[in-house]
C-alpha cells in the first residue's frame, strides 16, 4: 500500500481542490500550521520562490528535507492548474452540496485570527483566484487570492484526513464525496438540485371516540 502523502504535500494538494467577496481582498502572507499551543509558520513567499525556481529555502527547506520530499516535485505541485468554470463553480458552492464540502475545507485551513471565516475565505479565495487566472487556479494562485494574511493548517485535522487516503486523489476523491453521504437520497444531490424536504406525517384524527 501507498504510503500516506507528508503534510505539506497534502496541504498543496487540497489547496487544488478547494472565501464570498465579502471579504475584503488581501493574499496570505503566512501558512501557519497549528497544534493546539504550537504554531509553526511557511512564508508563502517562500512557496513562490520554489514554484518559481524550484529550490526551498528557509524552514521551507528544512520541512521538505525532514519529510524526505524533493523540492522540484513540490514545484511541480504548486505550479499544477486546476481549470473550473468560474459561474458554474460559484453556483455550485452556493448549494448545500457546496456548503458541506466548504465546512469541511474550513475545519481544517481557515484565518488564523478568524477561524468562524473559513468558509467564506475558502469559498473567496477560489472564486477570485479563478477569475485572476481566467478560469485556471494553482496553489500559489489560492493563496494569492486568500483573504487573510495567514491562513491557519489545523495539525490534527489534517492528520485525521491522512489516515483516510494513501494518496493526493484519494484525499480529493474524500473531500469531494463524502459530503454528499447525507444529501444522496433520491439521486437530487447527484444533479445538484436540493433533495427534497421530508413530507410531514398525515395529521392523527383529532373526533372522539363514539360512546359506548
Amino acid at each position: 500500500m501507498a504510503r500516506p502523502p507528508k503534510l505539506l504535500a497534502v496541504l498543496l494538494g487540497l489547496s487544488l481542490s478547494a472565501v464570498t467577496p465579502g471579504l475584503q481582498v488581501q493574499a496570505a502572507e503566512q501558512v501557519v500550521f497549528v497544534s493546539g499551543a504550537f504554531r509553526r509558520s511557511i512564508p508563502v513567499a517562500d512557496l513562490e520562490h520554489l514554484a518559481q525556481t524550484g529550490q526551498a529555502r528557509g524552514l521551507l527547506a528544512d520541512v521538505l528535507r525532514f519529510s524526505k520530499q524533493e523540492p522540484a516535485s513540490v514545484a511541480k505541485l504548486l505550479n499544477q492548474q486546476l481549470t473550473l468554470p468560474i459561474v458554474l463553480t460559484s453556483r455550485l458552492l452556493s448549494t448545500r452540496i457546496g456548503e458541506a464540502l466548504l465546512q469541511r475545507l474550513a475545519g481544517i485551513f481557515s484565518p488564523l485570527r478568524t477561524p468562524h471565516k473559513g468558509v467564506q475565505a475558502i469559498r473567496g479565495a477560489l472564486i477570485t483566484g479563478l477569475a485572476s487566472g481566467n478560469g485556471s487556479l494553482t496553489a500559489t494562485g489560492f493563496l494569492q487570492a486568500y483573504p487573510s494574511q495567514e491562513l491557519a493548517v489545523n495539525i490534527p485535522a489534517l492528520l485525521g484526513v491522512m489516515s483516510k487516503a494513501s494518496s493526493i486523489s484519494d484525499l480529493v476523491r474524500f473531500f469531494s464525496e463524502s459530503p454528499l453521504d447525507g444529501l444522496r437520497g433520491d439521486g437530487a444531490a447527484q444533479s445538484g438540485g436540493e433533495p427534497p424536504k421530508a413530507s410531514s406525517p398525515p395529521a392523527q384524527s383529532t373526533a372522539p371516540s363514539p360512546a359506548p
